[in-house]
């Protein structure tokens, strides 16, 4: 099984399989000793990813795709990141349309709102289910 998210630590390397920002959202709130000042590769790197790994203290990144939308976050924050391609925007492999997490945070010029954004959409998520 190929990975979506390669975590570095130290000596300690973690990888994990869900789709989209669920593995990097959980460990914000479960791990977040073991993702500040780590070393991080993931497919895909949005706004919405972004803001977390700034919020989280990450150093570095690498992304095999990565958003423009996610560079200034990342540069304010003096983050390190490489990255395989970048494009415009992140969109959903179902089809031409923008990434919902990358929607939603759209307009959140900070990556402290991009958290708050994307911890009101997953409560929404939760209460409907």
């Amino acid at each position: 099984m190929q990975c979506s998210l390669v975590v570095r630590h130290g000596e300690e390397v973690k990888t994990y399989n869900k789709k989209g920002v669920r593995d990097l959202w959980a460990l914000l709130w479960s791990a977040p000793a073991f993702l500040r000042h780590s070393a991080l590769a993931d497919k895909v790197i949005g706004k919405a990813a972004a803001g977390i790994i700034v919020e989280a203290g990450v150093s570095e990144v690498y992304a095999d795709v990565m958003s423009k939308l996610a560079l200034p976050l990342l540069d304010l924050a003096g983050i390190r990141y490489t990255f395989g391609a970048l494009v415009e925007r992140i969109v959903i492999p179902e089809g031409d349309k923008r990434c919902p997490l990358e929607r939603i945070v759209a307009d959140a010029p900070t990556s402290r709102e991009v958290v708050e954004k994307l911890g009101n959409h997953f409560y929404e998520i939760q209460k409907l289910k």
